[in-house]
C-alpha cells in the first residue's frame, strides 16, 4: 500500500512541477510580449542612408517608451514604418518640429527661413532637396527627418515618405548591441 501512495505521491510531484514550470514558460513569454509592445524592440539598420553614425547590419534597441512621456527632439534618431510596405522600417533623424517651417536650399536646411546651425549630422551638401524645395510648414504633429548620409537617403524630401505625423514614431533608437565592438548607447546630440 504504501508503494502505491509513493508512486502517487510522486506523479502528483511530477505534475505540479509540469504545472509551475508551464506557468513560468507562459509568465516568460507573456512578459516578453510586454516589453517588446511597450518598452523596447530590436531592429537592424540596412541599406547606408545614416552613415557615418549607423551602419549596414548595426543591430539596435528601439526605445518605444520615452515618447510616452516627453516629446521628440530635433536630431534624435527615430525608427517609424515605412508607409508603403509592411514591416518596413525607416531609421532616420529629426530635424524639423511641429510648427516650423522647413526647407532645402542650396543644399542646406532652413528652418523658419533660418539656416540650421550646428548641424553635423549630414555627411555632405544635398543634391536633391526633393518637395523640400519648396516649403513645409509642418502641422501640430508633424516631423521633417532627414538620413545622415543625405545623398542617399529616401527621407521626408520623397513624396513617398513625407513628413511624419507623432503616431508614426515607433521610438527612438537607444542602443546599438550589434557589432560587438560598437556596444553602446546612440548619441543624438
Amino acid at each position: 500500500m504504501s508503494e502505491e501512495r509513493n508512486q502517487t505521491e510522486q506523479k502528483s510531484g511530477h505534475m505540479k512541477n509540469l504545472i509551475e514550470w508551464g506557468a513560468y514558460i507562459i509568465f516568460l513569454f507573456v512578459m516578453c510580449y510586454l516589453i517588446i509592445t511597450f518598452v523596447g524592440q530590436r531592429t537592424e539598420v540596412f541599406g547606408e542612408s545614416m552613415e557615418p553614425n549607423l551602419e549596414d547590419g548595426d543591430n539596435l534597441i528601439v526605445d518605444k517608451i520615452s515618447y510616452r512621456f516627453r516629446e521628440p527632439r530635433r536630431y534624435e534618431i527615430i525608427v517609424f514604418p515605412y508607409s508603403h510596405q509592411e514591416k518596413i522600417y525607416y531609421i532616420k533623424r529629426i530635424i524639423g518640429l511641429p510648427g516650423e517651417t522647413v526647407q532645402v536650399i542650396d543644399g542646406y536646411v532652413y528652418i523658419d527661413g533660418k539656416l540650421l546651425e550646428g548641424e553635423t549630422y549630414g555627411r555632405e551638401i544635398m543634391k536633391d532637396p526633393g518637395i523640400a524645395e519648396e516649403p513645409i510648414t509642418l502641422g501640430d504633429d508633424e516631423f521633417f527627418v532627414l538620413g545622415d548620409n543625405r545623398n542617399y537617403s529616401r527621407d521626408s524630401r520623397s513624396a513617398s515618405v513625407g513628413v511624419l505625423h507623432r503616431d508614426d514614431l515607433v521610438g527612438r533608437a537607444w542602443v546599438r548591441i550589434y557589432p560587438f565592438n560598437k556596444i553602446g548607447a546612440i548619441n543624438h546630440e
